[in-house]
This record gives C-alpha cells, structure tokens and sequence, in this order.
C-alpha cells in the first residue's frame, strides 16, 4: 500500500528533475545565442546584414570592410591561441618538476579524458554554430592562419608536455 506513493513521488521528481534540465538547456542556449554569432563569420556576415539591411551598392562595400576585418580578427584569434598553447607548455614543464609521478598521471589521465571530450563534443555537435573553428583553412606547414582559425586538433598536434 505504502510503495504506490513512493514509487509516485519518485516518478514525479525524475519528471521535475528531467523537466528542469531541459529548461535549463533552453535558457542557456537562448542566452548564447547572440555571442555564438560573433565565432562564425558567416553568421557574423548574415546577422549584420539582417540588422542593417543594406541596399546591393552598400553590400558590395560593406563585404571588403567586414573581409578585411574578419581577416585580422582571425589573425589575432590564431596569436592567441598559439601563444596560450605555448604559455600552457611552458607550464607543464615548470609544473613537472614539482609533481611526483603518481601526481603526472593523474594530470596526463585528467587531460586524456579532456581530449575525449572535446573529440566526442566534436563528433556530436559538428553542425552547431558555436563550432566556429569548422569549415575553415589552414595551412598545414604553419601555425599561422589563412581564412580563419586552424581546423580542430588531433591529440597529435597538441601532446601534453610530460610526454
């Protein structure tokens, strides 16, 4: 007699639970909506357009504008991460010198599973448009960037420092 209750109010706070989370999934997506814009240049291009709505004479001026800048905002993104990968190697090895061995195992575990789940995001989210490294070049025999960002890493390209 007493399981019908609990088994309701269980089945209940698993509704509540679920319901919660896909609310919460809505809000955020809502919320990062506009920000996600500015990581995509052709929906940076497609909003703008959008928002001004500009006659055929003014597009064709606006588009060498917005190339051009989309070609140093690119630039400036791929410094960045180049020199944060850089800054984050220098740290591994400093960091290494202090940490034990058990200590470097969980970290190299810890950037594994990292690995894993930035592959697997990837892998199940290639069409989202918070995805702006997708679609664009890279010239493989530099870091450097040509029309945009560089692609996504393999582990390959990005090893961790203890290695």
């Amino acid at each position: 007699m007493k399981t019908k209750p609990i088994i309701l109010v269980v089945v209940t706070l698993v509704i509540g639970f679920l319901l919660g989370m896909l609310t919460s999934a809505q809000i955020r997506h809502q919320k990062l909506k506009p920000v996600r814009v500015f990581f995509s240049e052709e929906r940076f291009r497609e909003g703008f357009y959008k928002a001004i709505q500009p006659d055929e004479m003014q597009k064709e001026k606006i588009d060498l504008v917005l190339d051009k800048y989309a070609r140093i905002n690119s630039d400036l993104q791929g410094g960045f991460r180049k020199e944060l990968d850089s800054n984050m190697k220098d740290f591994r090895k400093e960091l290494d010198l202090i940490l034990t061995k058990e200590q470097m195992a969980r970290l190299k575990e810890m950037d594994e599973r990292r690995q894993e789940m930035i592959r697997q995001n990837r892998n199940n989210h290639g069409n989202d448009s918070s995805d702006f490294r997708n679609g664009r070049r890279h010239n493989p025999g530099e870091r450097g960037i040509q029309d945009g960002p560089p692609p996504p890493r393999s582990n390959d390209q990005n090893p961790p420092a203890n290695r």
